[in-house]
């Protein structure tokens, strides 16, 4: 496979940091409606009047939820995402939230619970076969990276045709791989549940619209925080672009052609600038999701997570253009900021509560809104090592996330 070009970022220690207080956060005033065709506001469908406080009880409150100390910088104006927020990746604080516990429909964004769930069991240079069977439930019109019945594929490969080209065929083989859709489903609502993303519901392993499939900002944040605590789910978010295997006719050289990475920006597709020091994570876009999409990056020793879910203006770069707008201004407000909340340890490594008693989605709370390898360790990524090669980096280093509990909570063995 020729040489792969990677965005990725520098590794810092892991350190752990004084419990957090949530302080009362301050309400920003709501985005304005959008325009419709006509120039007037179109109303815009509200958020629950209640929903989860998984990591504090400000994240269950509707609007904007932000403690601004002396100094800080405004938010920006004129964001229309429904639902986003801003993390310090390694801490776990969130910096500033709106409407980020409402369940929405997630698209291709939901790629990454399944990627975080199947990566660890599936061995890279495992070859497999495609059959006819492996591709049924493709839905129509799906994202595809071009996976052929009767044509071998390496689990690398299907990876890269995952992340980089969101390929619904890729997800579906790979879910065959794993024991079947129906399994792979019970996996991925497992590890959510393990992770405390209890606002996810799994009908989809490929994000593909489903009536009741809905995560959250919050959640989508959450995992994409466990997935980039694996060597090659950072690995696979953070490539630009790669060969993927072709036609293969008998006594002829395998054909290759080349894939690009959706993620505008990481390759600065659509006219969008490519962000500083951006190391993926994934972007999905659907009928019913709209444009969705988490974004990882790292400005010095500084590491955050922002997802933005169905931006209302823009068009298809508006959910980017949000994106940018809230890393610049998370790393602008580092230090600036008094955290509104957290994002929670997984439940095996964290036995105290957080804000109220959380209900997971398959066990009661509430409805919809819309039609792991160490995921219980003490959270220390390690360097991401890439053996044979060529490799064009964008940003130098590795990014890893070490991820840090708060003071007091304990993994297995009651290792801090």
């Amino acid at each position: 496979m020729s040489a792969k070009k990677t965005a990725l970022t520098v590794l810092s220690a892991a350190l752990l940091v004084p419990a957090m207080l949530v302080a009362p956060a301050h309400a920003a005033p709501a985005p304005a409606a959008p325009a419709d065709g006509k120039g007037r506001p179109r109303k815009a469908p509200a958020p629950p009047a209640s929903m989860s406080t998984v990591g504090g009880a400000a994240l269950g409150q509707p609007g904007t939820q932000v403690n601004l100390l002396p100094g800080a910088p405004a938010l920006p104006a004129n964001l229309t995402g429904r639902s986003w927020i801003v993390a310090d990746a390694e801490s776990g604080e969130v910096l500033a939230a709106y409407n980020s516990h409402w369940r929405l429909p997630p698209a291709s964004t939901m790629k990454m619970l399944f990627a975080d769930t199947v990566l660890p069991s599936l061995p890279k240079d495992q070859v497999h076969k495609v059959t006819d069977q492996d591709m049924d439930g493709v839905g129509p019109g799906s994202s595809l990276v071009g996976v052929k019945e009767d044509h071998e594929y390496t689990v690398h490969d299907l990876w890269l045709g995952v992340f980089l080209k969101s390929g619904n065929d890729a997800v579906h083989v790979l879910s065959a791989m794993n024991g079947g859709i129906d399994k792979t489903v019970k996996d991925m609502q497992a590890h959510a549940e393990e992770l405390q993303a209890l606002d996810t519901h799994v009908v989809s392993p490929d994000g593909y619209d489903a009536p009741e499939q809905v995560s959250s900002a919050y959640d989508l944040t959450l995992i994409a925080r466990s997935g980039l605590q694996k060597q090659d789910f950072r690995e696979y978010c953070g490539t630009a672009t790669a060969q993927f295997p072709g036609r293969q006719e008998a006594g002829k050289p395998r054909e290759f052609f080349e894939i690009q990475n959706t993620n505008r920006l990481m390759t600065g597709a659509g006219g969008i600038s490519p962000y500083k020091g951006i190391a993926g994570v994934k972007n999905g876009n659907t009928t019913m999701a709209g444009a969705t999409f988490t974004g990882a990056a790292q400005q010095g020793d500084r590491k955050l997570l922002v997802t933005v879910m169905n931006p209302d203006g823009g068009g298809a770069n508006s959910v980017y253009e949000e994106t940018a707008a809230l890393l610049d201004w998370g790393f602008a407000a580092a230090g600036k900021v008094r955290p509104v909340g957290e994002l929670v340890p997984p439940k095996s490594a964290d036995t105290t509560s957080h804000g109220s008693p959380a209900q997971s989605h398959e066990n009661g709370g509430n409805g919809p809104t819309a039609a792991g390898d160490d995921s219980g360790s003490s959270g220390v990524g390690t360097a991401l090592g890439i053996a044979g090669g060529a490799l064009a980096v964008l940003a130098g280093g590795a990014f890893v996330v070490n991820r840090r509990w708060p003071r007091g909570r304990r993994g297995p063995g009651g290792r801090p």
